[in-house]
């Protein structure tokens, strides 16, 4: 009997695809760096087969879903993620305080670890948590709490979910984190995150009585960001699905510049030798009903067997 062609292998495709006919390119800001890139791929994962968390190596499923909750609580500032100990986003936090500290000549600057247990030591209404805590414009804001230059404040993601609920099917169910006022902003070091968004865009789509999403994503780490990308975007369209009462469809990634760090082919190449298993089911509390109510506590993976962790080194840019 022929094996299952898993939907992991589509992942696996696209870096072997990278592998082979990427082309190579600098790092801004890291000089000793290069990356392999295509342009222009796409993915899709079918949610009634199972959750989408990659089997050829464990995927952190607990920073996976603490930070989904705090998009969605249209959250800035790293203190929630420190607190239930997750630290994905601990180095841009840490490089707005860091430059800051080095245009003011700081003698001693404290280390990111130092930083990092400061900032989860203190109360949330600690000034140094509120200043240097903050990210700025991240994901959750523009979800959220998208700013306009008359003062308005739009929340896009309640938007959604009631056109989802009265007018599904409208073509038009967009929400976008590329506000232009911020990105230029963005692509400067020590302002906001300092880095525009790289999830530019996701659009929500009802047929048969199934929701989809498709998300753009411009800029793709396929080694170490892709993975969470697809777990978290998958897991947040079952949970809009059952807020607006339908039933989960497919989750469709679309990327613009896909690419693998010069320092992460190894890690890469080792994980093409394992074969993929099926994927897990992910368990949602059915009692939750409104996109705000949902917490940790409410999701249970069930029948995850991956292969062992594969380490990498973060690459932390600044700019493009």
């Amino acid at each position: 009997m022929a094996r299952p062609r898993y939907e992991e292998y589509q992942y696996l495709d696209l870096l072997k695809d990278i592998l082979k006919n990427g082309v190579d390119k600098p790092v801004f800001n890291n000089p000793g760096v290069t990356i392999k890139s295509v342009f222009g791929r796409q993915c899709r994962y079918d949610l009634s087969k199972g959750f989408p968390l990659l089997t050829t190596k464990k995927v952190f499923l607990r920073g996976i879903i603490h930070e989904l909750l705090w998009f969605i609580k249209g959250d800035s500032n790293i203190k929630y993620l420190l607190d239930c100990d997750v630290h994905i986003w601990d180095e841009w936090a840490y490089r707005k305080f860091k430059v800051q500290s080095e245009k003011l000549k700081v003698k001693k600057i404290m280390a990111q670890e130092e930083f990092v247990q400061k900032i989860k030591d203190l109360p949330a209404s600690d000034p140094f948590v509120k200043k240097w805590g903050d990210l700025g414009n991240v994901y959750g804001v523009q979800w959220r709490k998208w700013k306009t230059s008359d003062g308005r404040v739009i929340d896009q993601l309640k938007w959604a979910i009631k056109e989802l609920k009265t007018t599904p099917f409208r073509k038009s169910i967009v929400v976008s984190a590329w506000n232009p006022e911020f990105i230029y902003e963005m692509a400067l070091p020590g302002k906001s995150m300092a880095l525009p968004p790289c999830h530019t865009l996701y659009q929500f789509n009802v047929s048969n009585g199934k929701l989809s999403l498709q998300l753009y994503q411009r800029s793709a780490d396929v080694f170490l960001g892709v993975p969470f990308n697809i777990a978290s975007y998958a897991l947040f369209t079952q949970m809009v699905a059952q807020v607006v009462g339908l039933k989960p469809g497919e989750f469709v990634h679309t990327f613009g510049d896909v690419h693998i760090y010069s320092n992460h082919i190894a890690q890469v190449r080792e994980q093409l030798k394992r074969k993929p298993r099926s994927f897990p089911k992910m368990r949602i509390n059915p009692k939750v009903k409104n996109i705000d109510d949902f917490k940790f506590a409410d999701f249970t993976l069930e029948d995850y067997n991956p292969y062992p962790p594969i380490k990498a080194e973060v690459t932390v840019v600044g700019g493009f």
